[in-house]
């Protein structure tokens, strides 16, 4: 016979695993916790990307990859088709003084045919054009340092006021000489 035979220790017999389940809110408090937690940290990691992204994108962290721009290789530069039957031209500056003697090159989409027959057809348009272009123009404004201005320019007239199909992707100059009278 076992030692344990007729003594009442006070213990439930009444299942495997005591036959009490846990109910209620004391059964989901920790669960919840949990998912309370995972939710804060997630939130606080997802702040923590945005700022650093911020300051990225608005230049207070610091550039990653720094390009140099004396280096050869910057990009592949598109390839234009040119149309040069503007031929070499003069005129005076609008300050008098002065004369300005020019050959402009326009640029525009390779195997574009309709833009190259427009070009060809106003030819007379657009020597006028640049012609009166330069004549409205001073001394000061003709200066080697603003030749992308005045390319920007032209570009822009072109397109907008000239052309019909054609579009102007770039100019370029033969030549731009001004000299004193």
């Amino acid at each position: 016979m076992g030692d344990d035979d007729g003594l009442d220790l006070g213990e439930d017999v009444t299942g495997v695993d005591g036959g009490k389940k846990s109910g209620g809110l004391t059964g989901l408090l920790p669960n919840l916790l949990k998912f309370v937690a995972i939710g804060l940290g997630a939130l606080v990691f997802i702040v923590t990307v945005a700022v650093i992204t911020y300051n990225i994108l608005n230049g207070r962290g610091e550039a990653q990859t720094v390009l140099d721009p004396t280096s050869e290789f910057v990009g592949t530069r598109p390839q234009y088709a040119t149309f040069n039957l503007i031929g070499q031209l003069s005129t005076r500056t609008k300050d008098q003084n002065h004369t300005v003697v020019f050959d402009m090159v326009i640029g525009y989409d390779l195997n574009n045919n309709a833009a190259s027959t427009e070009l060809t057809a106003r030819v007379v348009q657009l020597r006028d054009f640049t012609r009166n272009y330069f004549a409205g123009k001073y001394y000061n404004e003709l200066e080697p340092e603003n030749e992308n201005i005045l390319k920007q320019e032209i570009q822009e007239l072109l397109n907008t006021r000239y052309l019909d199909t054609a579009k102007v992707r770039e100019i370029y100059f033969i030549k731009l000489d001004v000299m004193e009278i």
